[in-house]
């Protein structure tokens, strides 16, 4: 049987970020074979992530980049069962560093397959299944494209935000980090009047009706204020025209008017745990 020396077991342990008992056990097992040792503990966490496959994995950290001249941003959550893991130094690591390799692709299903230091970002998420012994997994995955693309993340880890701009000026990063707090806050449901599905748009002008009839509305008169309500809606919902939070005297658009006439806000994505 090979010694294995306590400067094997810490290579293992920085490759794998198993712990050092499992590391040593794998490499006993597999008389000092670095890559079988690899394979062993591997192997123990597809056996972890089968035993959890039906947990919960609600908790984690969302993580929002943007490349180097930002036109493309992406958010990914990197997801797991508890928050005494979310917090955990290594596991934020781990998603700031798949966040990076994400920028290079366009679906989920291709970046699950993507290599990551040797091994598939799927395999990954495997392995590091058995080490902490919770369920690991990618949760959201989107990108946005834009003429300028600027993000913020939400203390915590638990809300990222991309936001698109139509033209990179001065302030446009300054801008996109505001308007991406404010969807951050304030939660659109879209960019703007036309990104508002229909069918939300028929719900919401029902219940505005219905809350006319109960205050004892004429029948006639409905449609007509429940037109004005679904404007109200609007200025609520979509973000362009909420009211902005650092100045509640303009809208979002305003704002981003006001960093440069022809500037405005074209597109966002926004990923929040638990939603």
């Amino acid at each position: 049987m090979a010694k294995i020396t306590a400067a094997e077991v810490n290579k293992l342990r920085k490759a794998t970020g198993a712990g050092m008992m499992d590391c040593k056990k794998a490499l006993v097992e597999t008389d000092g074979d670095f890559d079988k040792a690899i394979e062993v503990l591997r192997k123990k966490g597809q056996k972890v992530a089968a035993k959890r496959a039906d947990r919960d994995s609600s908790e984690g950290a969302a993580i929002a980049k943007t490349n180097t001249d930002n036109t493309k941003g992406v958010i990914i959550s990197l997801n797991c069962e508890t928050d005494f893991v979310a917090k955990n130094d290594d596991f934020v690591k781990l998603a700031n560093d798949f966040a990076d390799l994400a920028l290079n692709y366009n679906s989920k299903e291709e970046f699950l397959k993507a290599d990551y230091k040797g091994m598939s970002v799927e395999d990954k998420l495997t392995e590091q299944t058995g080490v902490i012994g919770e369920k690991i997994e990618i949760g959201a995955f989107k990108t946005l494209e834009a003429p300028f693309v600027g993000s913020y993340i939400h203390a915590g880890n638990k809300i990222a935000v991309i936001t698109g701009l139509s033209k990179n000026v001065e302030g446009a990063e300054e801008a996109a980090k505001n308007v991406s707090m404010q969807a951050a806050a304030m939660n659109p449901v879209a960019l703007n009047e036309e990104g508002v599905d229909q069918s939300t748009i028929e719900k919401e002008v029902e219940i505005a009706k219905d809350q006319l009839r109960q205050e004892g509305k004429p029948e006639e008169m409905l449609d007509n204020i429940a037109k004005g309500k679904i404007k109200r809606y609007f200025k609520d919902n979509t973000l362009v025209n909420q009211a902005y939070i650092k100045d509640s005297k303009q809208s979002v658009s305003d704002y981003v008017k006001s960093v440069d006439s022809d500037l405005e806000v074209i597109g966002f994505e926004r990923v929040a745990l638990g939603e």
